[in-house]
């Protein structure tokens, strides 16, 4: 499938007067064709069903290329598979991406399909500790959003408790970042992990919550039991 074939099937799911709404929303200067998301969910399926591995990741770095908002997120969409023998390529493109965030939107809709990558392979781990000291902090955002998937389990291998370990020292080192977005990343990662391991995220706040942001704290602590 070209670029072009895949653009022409996206604007078959245009709604008359939804981009201008969507620019809006994201306050983000590019383009929106006005698509929403169960339309693209769908060609995403159809997609990764007729398409190869190799080309699925031709036209994902296609669709990303145009920086149009809807193809970036069917970029991600197109890769976001838990599994998928011989993967490099797949999390080589993704990586690649990250440097481009410029919202939540697109960088969760990839790092979604990172999540999926890291989990099949947690050496990657090793790369997305440099995230955590770049100079652009949706790339700092990214390293949080990417490993969330780590903390979902509430019988955690010794390895996953180890991964949790290492993703909050970098959690950490955020606290004092008063960037809403990461402040608010730090709270996503400790509030899901209060459901599976409400103990670690208190110690946690009893340690650092005074250097967090009064809305970050809340956020966190919003399914820990009451006492």
């Amino acid at each position: 499938m070209t670029l072009d074939d895949a653009l022409t099937l996206m604007k078959t799911h245009v709604e008359p007067g939804r981009a201008e709404g969507m620019r809006g929303y994201h306050k983000i200067d590019r383009t929106y064709l006005g698509i929403a998301n169960g339309p693209l969910d769908d060609l995403a399926k159809d997609w990764r069903r007729g398409l190869s591995v190799g080309e699925r990741v031709a036209l994902a770095d296609s669709l990303w290329q145009t920086d149009i908002y809807e193809a970036r997120v069917l970029a991600a969409k197109l890769l976001t598979q838990a599994r998928i023998r011989d993967d490099d390529a797949v999390w080589r493109l993704i990586a690649s991406w990250v440097p481009d965030f410029d919202s939540w939107a697109i960088a969760d809709h990839a790092m979604m399909a990172g999540q999926r990558r890291v989990v099949a392979d947690s050496t990657r781990l090793d790369e997305i500790e440099r995230w955590t000291t770049s100079d652009h902090m949706w790339t700092r955002r990214a390293a949080l959003v990417i490993t969330l998937r780590f903390n979902r389990s509430r019988d955690a291998s010794a390895e996953e408790l180890a991964i949790r370990e290492r993703v909050l020292g970098w959690a950490a080192s955020y606290v004092d970042d008063k960037q809403w977005f990461i402040q608010k990343a730090v709270a996503w990662w400790l509030r899901d992990l209060s459901k599976r391991d409400p103990a670690r995220v208190r110690a946690f706040l009893d340690l650092y919550g005074a250097r967090m942001k009064a809305f970050a704290r809340k956020e966190a602590a919003k399914y820990l039991p009451k006492d």
